[in-house]
């Protein structure tokens, strides 16, 4: 399977949407919006990330749109995020994907967060270098309820406890 990452295009988001809405996944991700459902918000988060210093992608797989990749937020804090086709899980499409971007964006560091009991994610950002520097305790959305939540760094200095 080939994966490749190109620019978000409109026509992307109706299947990013879906993907989004997943009842599963949105479990699996635990952190997200209050509300995952309402289109408009979700279309309007989009816009306001197509439209900053971010790094959006779109996940093709053989050519098919299979998620979405980014890096967002402010320099000194940036963080990846990835959201995958469930139908995808377990192939290695999350892996090669983030890889791409981190390719991509060369600025380090840059960190990531996770879902403590997301096995599969926290295993996708280890096998790209991410190390774990904290844990914490938030309210997830698309659980109703607050979980732990692994922090991770990828830089020059990813050892347990750095900031």
């Amino acid at each position: 399977m080939e994966i490749v990452l190109r620019a978000v295009q409109d026509g992307d988001l109706p299947v990013f949407f879906r993907q989004m809405t997943d009842p599963v996944a949105v479990r699996m991700a635990a952190f997200g919006p209050e509300d995952n459902g309402d289109r408009a918000a979700f279309d309007a988060w989009w816009h306001r990330i197509r439209a900053s210093d971010a790094v959006p992608r779109t996940v093709l797989a053989d050519g098919r749109v299979v998620g979405s990749t980014a890096v967002y937020g402010e320099a000194g804090g940036r963080e990846v995020t990835y959201w995958i086709d469930r139908a995808c899980w377990g192939r290695g499409v999350a892996t090669a994907a983030l890889r791409a971007l981190l390719a991509e964006v060369p600025e380090r560091p840059l960190y990531a967060r996770a879902a403590a009991d997301n096995t599969a994610s926290l295993r996708v950002l280890e096998k790209c270098g991410f190390r774990e520097t904290a844990r914490a305790r938030g309210f997830a959305n698309g659980r109703g309820e607050e979980i732990e939540e692994v922090v991770l760094r990828l830089g020059a200095d990813t050892a347990r406890g750095a900031s």
